[in-house]
């Protein structure tokens, strides 16, 4: 009977809780997957997290670690025997391996780095050769090679002896003698193939590939079209080094979006829960020291008007409908054009195309909702405010006109400031959201005192 997602922590840790003996307690605990394993770790004691240690093997250790925040599973390794500890690394994921290493002081990673493998230390030497941004620092030695001048009997030889140590076997990777990427093999396949065809036949020559120091970013936009389980990664000999698994790029692309989404909300790069102080305090001190001086600037403007706000003073009920639209449609465009950007492929056509539609879009919003607010507020001034009929439209047209001039201009900076980012090859998500508002606040600022003053005091006399 299948069990329901919702009791499996409480289950779990009833079963660790329990006076079963070791081997009982081991056999139940197996029938869990290791993620849901790994969300109870932090509810145990460390009496208890040490008896799930002694009681688990460190194969199960290491794959329920994989699914472990890096912080944790240093504190977990302080929990218990250094060479426990070692054997339990070692059976990790080279890719998860380094990221927790990183994580130590530089004493107890040496020592355990001392203490693993041989395998193992070579992976980490590998992996840690690239910087943190290039797709190498992500990729897994964890897959099947073979060399292309094999049989299908040879071929599914090295699988078995290799299926020992590596569980990416949906795909087999296709080499040289000098290990120089060759092509792939589905593991389907293989199987159905008969003893006596050639390898050749089965080898895809056309699979694709990345290179270990290409930048992150640039190879998520070169494989989010394709659906294979494993990505090969090579050197710049184009020799065969690694793969990127299909957990790999949905874990960079979470990275990426976060990393986007702090952008967008003024910040230099993603915060946590457990950030210190300091630190969450440097991300977002930049972007607001900019936007103080944007808005320093954007009070001169409304200073310069004071004029018209002293002589006609009903206007400034209305200054935040104007501001507000204009950041709402400027943010709009904005999050459109950033999603159209990472098509890399996009043409200089296309993004005047993307520009034309984004204002067509303002414009037409634009006197939609200046239309209506020329006749509500026209009759809301009129009823409640007890001004004349013909003041109380002259002043809610100036508003409904400055209403549609602010959401077309704020379109066509949405759309246009992310793209000028991207072509001096600056992020484009660092166009943020607050950014935008406050540069579509001096637009509108300008746009509706501006009116008011030529319309509403030059033209009509209106002041009082």
């Amino acid at each position: 009977m299948e069990k329901k997602v919702q009791d499996y922590k409480q289950e779990i840790l009833n079963t660790i809780r329990s006076n079963a003996s070791p081997g009982v307690m081991c056999s139940e605990l197996k029938d869990y997957h290791e993620n849901d394993l790994a969300d109870v770790l932090q509810d145990l004691t460390v009496a208890e997290r040490c008896k799930l240690y002694r009681i688990l093997d460190t194969d199960m250790l290491s794959d329920i670690f994989e699914y472990t925040e890096e912080e944790n599973v240093v504190e977990y390794l302080e929990e218990m025997n250094i060479k426990k500890a070692a054997e339990i690394l070692s059976n990790m994921e080279a890719d998860s391996l380094t990221d927790v290493l990183r994580q130590l002081d530089k004493q107890k990673r040496k020592l355990l780095i001392e203490l693993m493998d041989t395998d193992a230390r070579k992976d980490i030497e590998l992996i840690a050769s690239f910087d943190e941004d290039e797709i190498g620092s992500k990729m897994t030695t964890n897959c099947i090679e073979i060399r292309e001048n094999l049989t299908v009997k040879q071929a599914m030889s090295v699988l078995i002896n290799q299926a020992a140590k590596n569980d990416n076997i949906s795909t087999l990777f296709v080499v040289t003698e000098t290990r120089e990427f060759y092509g792939a093999i589905d593991l389907k396949d293989l199987i159905i193939a008969r003893q006596e065809k050639p390898l050749e036949d089965l080898i895809v020559t056309s699979y694709p590939y990345v290179y270990a120091e290409e930048n992150i970013d640039d190879c998520i936009e070169k494989l989010k079209d394709y659906s294979e389980d494993s990505i090969p990664v090579l050197d710049n000999r184009n020799r065969f080094l690694g793969v990127i698994t299909s957990q790999n790029m949905v874990e960079l692309v979470d990275e990426e979006m976060g990393d986007d989404y702090a952008k967008l909300a003024g910040l230099t790069a993603e915060e946590d829960l457990k950030e210190p102080l300091k630190e969450s305090m440097k991300k977002r001190l930049p972007w607001l020291l900019i936007l103080l001086v944007l808005g320093m600037i954007v009070s001169s403007v409304v200073g310069l008007f004071e004029q018209v706000v002293t002589q006609l003073t009903i206007i400034m009920c209305f200054q935040s409908l104007i501001l507000d639209m204009a950041g709402n449609v400027g943010t709009q465009s904005l999050a459109v054009t950033i999603r159209v950007l990472m098509d890399e492929s996009l043409t200089g056509r296309q993004k005047f195309e993307l520009i034309g539609k984004e204002s067509r879009i303002g414009l037409c919003n634009g006197a939609l909702l200046g239309f209506l607010s020329f006749v509500l507020i026209g009759l809301y001034i009129f009823l409640f405010k007890g001004k004349t009929l013909g003041f109380a439209y002259a002043v809610s047209a100036c508003i409904g006109v400055a209403l549609i001039l602010a959401m077309l201009v704020s379109s066509a900076v949405g759309t246009c400031i992310p793209l000028f980012f991207k072509k001096i090859h600056i992020d484009p998500a660092v166009a943020s959201g607050p950014l935008i508002t406050t540069i579509n606040d001096l637009v509108a600022v300008v746009s509706y005192y501006g009116l008011s003053w030529i319309f509403l005091i030059q033209v009509l006399h209106l002041a009082g």
